[in-house]
């Protein structure tokens, strides 16, 4: 399988490195590609001295239009799967196989997951994540079991669709609905780290509204997306 590992990165100058050599020395098989996402450190000067792949964004768009920046990269250059791979050292490089080797068994997207086979605790924090899994479950049928994960890989034909359509953000919304008009999902069991510098940009508050919003996206609005599964739109010509 052709594989990208899609990095966006913001302002990680202190973490990109170790990540980058984790990827290297596990899985160095498969291509990797850093999506500078407007960085105001120097993230950007940092992958040109070191040879990193990079796409270098000029403005910072945020997680889901750096990982769509590079979707739009993996289909363009004829990659069969993209991963999304946390640029702040969370994600382990020892998980890439398997998630691989779950997608070629013919899903459309694999979720690592901290909670296949290890329960979900029970905190205020992880009350969010319960309330999106019920939402997708009500809407879908469908149990998720770590919605909120951003290390995800998707195949071929959601690569051309994410990568096409703004409307198409990598969020447990868009999993729903895909999941919804008949995409096949699977999760994997993995570990998590701490991240190895920074800290998140997702405050008490922010993850309040973000899982809020989320749900009420789940239940409510998704029903008006078109449904591109339908018409497998091929991504050359864009």
């Amino acid at each position: 399988m052709k594989l990208l590992i899609v990095i966006p990165a913001y302002n990680e100058e202190e973490s990109l490195p170790a990540v980058i050599a984790d990827l290297r020395a596990v899985c160095p098989q498969y291509d990797y590609l850093v999506v500078n996402d407007g960085s105001t450190d120097t993230t950007a000067a940092l992958c040109r001295k070191n040879g990193y792949n990079l796409l270098d964004l000029s403005a910072n768009l945020g997680l889901a239009g750096a990982f769509q920046a590079g979707l739009l990269y993996a289909a363009r250059n004829g990659f069969d799967a993209a991963l999304q791979f946390d640029a702040d050292g969370q994600h382990l490089a020892k998980y890439v196989e398997p998630l691989v080797q779950e997608l070629e068994k013919g899903y459309d997207i694999v979720i690592g997951s901290r909670y296949v086979t290890v329960p979900k605790p029970i905190t205020l924090r992880m009350f969010g994540s319960f309330l999106i899994s019920f939402a997708m479950r009500f809407a879908t049928g469908h149990k998720i079991c770590d919605p909120t994960s951003g290390m995800r890989i998707f195949g071929r034909k959601m690569i051309e669709i994410f990568a096409q359509n703004l409307n198409y953000p990598p969020e447990p919304d868009t999993i729903s609905y895909l999941l919804h008009c008949g995409a096949k999902v699977h999760e994997v069991q993995v570990e998590v780290a701490p991240r190895l510098a920074g800290k998140s940009y997702l405050t008490f508050f922010r993850s309040a509204r973000y899982m809020l919003t989320t749900s009420i996206s789940i239940l409510l609005i998704q029903w008006f997306r078109k449904n591109d599964l339908e018409t497998g739109r091929e991504i050359s010509d864009v």
